[in-house]
Formats: C-alpha cells, structure tokens, sequence
C-alpha cells in the first residue's frame, strides 16, 4: 500500500502524490500556509491530556504519554496519507471559501481535522 508523506517547506504545508497525478506539478498537493495550520490548531506545541472521562471509558488505553509536549509540525512531517485521502484532498478547494479571516479553505479544514486526530489519539 502507498503511503504519502507531509512536506512542509518555505512556510507551506504539501501533501506528496507521487505520480497519481493529483497536483499540479504532479509530485505534492498544496495545503496552505503552515502559520494558518498552526492557528486552527493553537499554536506549535500540543500537550497531550485525558479527560478522566476518556480514563474511566478506556482503562485499556495507555496515558503514561499524558504531560508530554510535542512539536506540532514534527506531528505534521511524521503522518503519511493514503491515496484514497489524498484524492479527497485534491478535491476540496485550497482557496478560503469567502473574505471571513477566520474561514479556512475546505483542503485545510480537512488536512487539520486529521492533524487533530494524530494529536489527540497518536500518530498509531
């Protein structure tokens, strides 16, 4: 199975897509602006927490990680996508949807979803 990487460079957060052909240049797909990114996530260092609800409902879970700070785009540049997302990505618009500064375009909002995902339950 393929798997694609996270680039961030020069202030801008891509997507690899290898040759399925679904960027532009046909090697990444833009996402945006990595300071966009990192204020929809709140900042770059993300402390990982439980709820004690979340404790109570999973006794299973390991939360020995509970404290621990990480680098948001270290998370960003670790997590791989499959093709399936990727195409996804490369369907929603990467323009912000209207003149609000606080909209974010639909590629992002989606991207960031994922990234919060990564954060709060782990890269696995």
């Amino acid at each position: 199975m393929v798997r694609y990487g996270t680039i961030v460079e020069d202030g801008t957060v891509y997507v690899e897509s290898g040759d399925a052909g679904l960027a532009d240049d046909g090697e990444r797909l833009e996402i945006g602006p990595l300071e966009d990114t990192l204020d929809v996530i709140g900042g770059h260092s993300w402390t990982i927490t439980y709820t004690e609800e979340e404790k109570a409902r999973h006794p299973e879970m390991d939360t020995s990680d509970e404290g621990l700070t990480v680098d948001v785009v270290d998370v960003m540049q670790a997590m791989t996508h499959s093709e399936r997302f990727v195409e996804t990505l490369s369907s929603h618009p990467a323009e912000r949807p209207s003149d609000d500064p606080d909209a974010i375009a639909p590629r992002m909002g989606l991207f960031v979803g994922k990234l919060l995902e990564n954060l709060e339950n782990g890269l696995g």
